[in-house]
């Protein structure tokens, strides 16, 4: 359809999972695709050819979005390779779930590294990039957690509530510059991850959403197309939210 056809794109976290789904989508549209992995160097590799299948520009960067040095030097590195940057979807994240009382405080600064100073790492590096533009969309995945809670998870849902109150922020500061910034907050989501754990389980949490499934990569890729686009032109400060109706 070529939504994104002449936008050039950064997802962070897209060797595998949503992310990867976001990437895909993105070549699909048109745009030209940057993209971050860290561990799984194999499937990086793998997800830069299958983007070039699309005849768009696509590069693969091994970095560290929580890391600020390195932040910075990926976002140079993107804009002088691919002559700028309209389109930052931060979407690197991790999860070290315990009980409250059983969280050690490497797992709750671990979380809160990763997850939220990673946007607050790109986002700050990218802002002049995209205010010399006078255009940009930032998309920033947080979680159905980061709104409602959820017991065990109290370091995710303490990061992903931030991205939250970050993109709100970020919208407000850099809306005179015709720059957006968004959040998407998934639900439940099949990915590889789900796919190990008990079926009887897995069932369970598909019962317990109106829809009465799990949601796919695809369909949250298909929200960032839709944030990315032209089409959400006048939509800033948001968080939409995709689960099925689990939360409403």
């Amino acid at each position: 359809m070529g939504l994104l056809t002449g936008k050039k794109a950064l997802v962070t976290g897209a060797s595998k999972g949503i992310g990867r789904a976001i990437a895909i989508r993105f070549a699909e549209e048109g745009a030209d695709v940057a993209f971050t992995f860290l561990s799984s160097v194999e499937k990086g590799q793998q997800l830069e050819k299958e983007l070039a299948t699309f005849g768009i520009k696509a590069k693969g960067f091994r970095s560290d979005a929580s890391n600020f040095q390195a932040a910075e030097q990926l976002i140079a590195e993107v804009v002088s390779e691919f002559g700028g940057l309209d389109i930052l979807v931060n979407n690197a994240g991790i999860t070290r779930d315990n009980l409250l009382m059983r969280m050690s405080e490497e797992n709750w600064d671990e979380v809160i590294t990763t997850n939220l100073k990673s946007c607050f790492n790109t986002v700050k590096a990218v802002t002049r990039t995209m205010m010399k533009a006078k255009a940009g969309s930032i998309i920033n995945i947080t979680s159905v957690v980061g709104i409602k809670g959820n017991a065990g998870q109290a370091n995710y849902a303490a990061s992903k509530a931030g991205i939250i109150g970050f993109t709100k922020s970020v919208a407000l500061e850099l809306g005179s510059r015709n720059i957006r910034c968004n959040a998407i907050a998934p639900g439940f989501i099949e990915t590889e991850m789900t796919a190990v754990l008990d079926e009887k389980t897995v069932q369970g949490w598909r019962e317990g959403i109106p829809m009465k499934r799990g949601g796919k990569p695809e369909e949250v890729a298909d929200a960032c197309v839709f944030l990315g686009s032209d089409l959400s032109s006048y939509i800033s400060g948001q968080t939409l939210q995709v689960n099925g109706a689990m939360l409403t």
